[in-house]
C-alpha cells in the first residue's frame, strides 16, 4: 500500500491538474454557450432562448467571409514558402560539417526569442522605403521570416532522423546534392515538413500584430485583425457576435490539422531503410 506522504502528493497533484483543466474549460464553455445566446454577456450561463442569430450576423462576406479567405491567402503562402527556406537552409546544416555551422545555428536560436516589437519600427521603415506596406507579399515574405529561425531548427532535428546512407546510394549513382534531396530526404521526411507547416500556419493565423502594421486597406486585412471591429467605444462588445467569430475563425486551424494529422502517425519509421 501506499504510504500517507505518497498519498497525499497525488491528492494534491491531482487537485492542481483538475484546476488547470477547468481553467482551460471555462472559457472555452463560456465561447460555446455565449455563440449561442443573442443576449451573452461575460458570464458563463445558459442562455434563455439559445438560437443561430450570432452566427447570421457575423456571416457576411465583409465580416467573415474575405477576412478568412485573406487569412487564408497569407498564411498558406508563409508556410510553403517557411518550409522551402527551411528546408534548403536546413539540408547543409544536418549534411555538412560546417565551420561556422555552430555559431550559425546559435544566431538562430537567438532569433527565435527576438520580439517583434523590437524589431518592427525598422521593417515597418524598410517596407516604406521598398513599396511593401499595404501589399500581401509583402506580408507573406515578412510573416515567412519571423517562423523561419523556428522553422530551420525544426527541419535540421527531421532531417538528422533520415539516414545519410539512403543518400549516399544516389549519390554513387550519379544524383547530385539536390537531387538526392528532392527525390531521398523530402520524401522521407514529408510528416517533418508537415509539422513545420502547420507550426507555421498556425503561428501566422493568430498573428495580429504584423497585418495590423502592414496593411493598410480594409479589404485586404485577416481575421486575426478584424475581429477587434466586435469591440466598441468605453469597453462595449457584441459577446454573443464575438463568440460566434471566433469559433468560425478556430474552425480552418482544426480541420487543417484533422486533415494532416493522418500522415503524423507514421513519422520517420525508417528502422529497415538501412542495413549493416
Amino acid at each position: 500500500m501506499a504510504s500517507p506522504r505518497r498519498r497525499a502528493s497525488g491528492v494534491l497533484v491531482t487537485a492542481v491538474l483538475v484546476v488547470v483543466a477547468v481553467a482551460f474549460a471555462v472559457p472555452l464553455l463560456w465561447l460555446l454557450l455565449a455563440a449561442l445566446d443573442p443576449g451573452a454577456t461575460l458570464q458563463l450561463s445558459l442562455p434563455d432562448d439559445p438560437g443561430l442569430e450570432n452566427f447570421a450576423a457575423v456571416l457576411t462576406v465583409g465580416t467573415t467571409v474575405r477576412p478568412l479567405l485573406n487569412s487564408l491567402v497569407l498564411c498558406l503562402s508563409a508556410s510553403v514558402l517557411t518550409v522551402l527556406a527551411a528546408t534548403l537552409a536546413a539540408y547543409p546544416l544536418s549534411r555538412y560539417q560546417l565551420r561556422y555551422g555552430r555559431p550559425f545555428l546559435y544566431t538562430i536560436l537567438f532569433a527565435t526569442g527576438l520580439p517583434l516589437t523590437a524589431v518592427m519600427v525598422p521593417v515597418y521603415s524598410l517596407f516604406a522605403r521598398a513599396d511593401l506596406v499595404d501589399t500581401r507579399y509583402g506580408t507573406v515574405l515578412f510573416l515567412a521570416a519571423t517562423s523561419l529561425p523556428i522553422a530551420i531548427w525544426l527541419t535540421k532535428s527531421f532531417m538528422d532522423g533520415v539516414p545519410v546512407q539512403l543518400e549516399e546510394a544516389a549519390w554513387t549513382d550519379g544524383a547530385s546534392a539536390m537531387q538526392s534531396l528532392r527525390s531521398v530526404v523530402a520524401p522521407l521526411m514529408l510528416p517533418g515538413m508537415l509539422v513545420v507547416g502547420i507550426f507555421t500556419f498556425i503561428t501566422a493565423w493568430g498573428n495580429f500584430f504584423v497585418p495590423f502594421v502592414l496593411l493598410l486597406s480594409e479589404d485586404k486585412l485577416p481575421a486575426a485583425v478584424t475581429i477587434y471591429q466586435f469591440f466598441g467605444q468605453y469597453g462595449a462588445a457584441a459577446y454573443g457576435q464575438l463568440a460566434a467569430y471566433s469559433l468560425l475563425y478556430t474552425l480552418p486551424v482544426v480541420v487543417l490539422y484533422a486533415v494532416v494529422s493522418r500522415w503524423l502517425g507514421g513519422s520517420f519509421t525508417l528502422g529497415g531503410g538501412v542495413k549493416g
